[in-house]
């Protein structure tokens, strides 16, 4: 990696079959209401110590999120490259949407601002949903499944992120796929059940016509349920009546910390 900021863009991580990247890493994840980085041992994905976490500033602008993010870095000391996750559409280095922080963030060179306040060295910014996929497809539900893996993460709304054979497509946002004339995410966030007093079945239902959606146009091998509600899978997962398997995430509160990590020290596509 040059010196700066760099795009995501489909990244590799690893080789399924091989040694994961040595050393260690380190990743930040920018959520609506923490901002939180820890060191990762790139062949495990564990953290190595505790996650440090600090609330994401009110209101959240680039540059104070910008300078929590820095904060965070200095917190470990950390002088090599690092990982950023942010709640937004990331290209070229730029956010592009803006989901649970400031709009501000909108039209943002994400990677200049974050290199510029981290000392001018290697930054990757990539969208949340992106990182989490990373992790989970490397180390968590799906670490053991070859092919296609996407990725949805039921909250608010539907994250996603889709990998083939631990290569990233960044950037899909299947929550806002229309689904019966209803974006996806409208239809089976897991805000939809606790707004509408769902029961598991009744929710199920809509995940299961929402994943049939998406199976018919992506053909995956595996789904991965995150999101807090994954915590439940037990009362949900064995509902649905798509036809792909569906794993639930393992990971939790770290996943975004070691996809931000693992995309920061692998081989990025122009």
């Amino acid at each position: 990696m040059s010196n700066g900021p760099t795009d995501p863009g489909p990244v590799s991580i690893a080789d399924r079959t091989g040694t994961a990247p040595s050393g260690r890493g380190f990743g930040v994840d920018v959520g609506g209401s923490g901002v939180k980085g820890g060191i990762v041992d790139l062949a495990t994905g564990e953290l190595i110590g505790e996650r440090h976490k600090i609330e994401t500033p009110q209101p959240s602008t680039p540059q104070a999120v910008a300078e929590t993010v820095r904060a965070i870095v200095d917190h470990f000391d950390w002088t090599g490259d690092v990982g950023i996750t942010l709640p937004c559409v990331v290209t070229g280095g730029v956010a592009r949407t803006a989901a649970n922080v400031d709009r501000a963030w909108i039209g943002t060179d994400a990677g200049a601002l974050f290199a510029e306040h981290l000392g001018g060295r290697n930054v990757t910014v990539l969208n949340d949903a992106d990182a989490a996929g990373i992790a989970e497809d490397k180390f968590g539900g799906g670490r053991d499944t070859k092919g296609v893996v996407i990725l949805l993460t039921f909250g608010t709304g539907i994250g996603s992120a889709i990998l083939q054979n631990g290569v990233l497509l960044p950037n899909t946002e299947l929550g806002h796929m229309e689904v019966d004339g209803k974006e996806a995410e409208h239809r089976a966030a897991s805000r939809i059940k606790e707004e509408n007093d769902l029961s598991y079945k009744q929710w199920a239902k809509e995940v299961s016509r929402v994943l049939e959606r998406i199976e018919d146009l992506f053909w995956p091998d595996l789904f991965i349920a995150g999101g807090g509600i994954s915590r439940k899978a037990e009362k949900w997962i064995p509902l649905l009546t798509n036809r792909t398997p569906v794993q639930p995430a393992t990971l939790r509160n770290t996943a975004g910390i070691v996809g931000a990590a693992l995309a920061s020290t692998s081989r990025v596509a122009p």
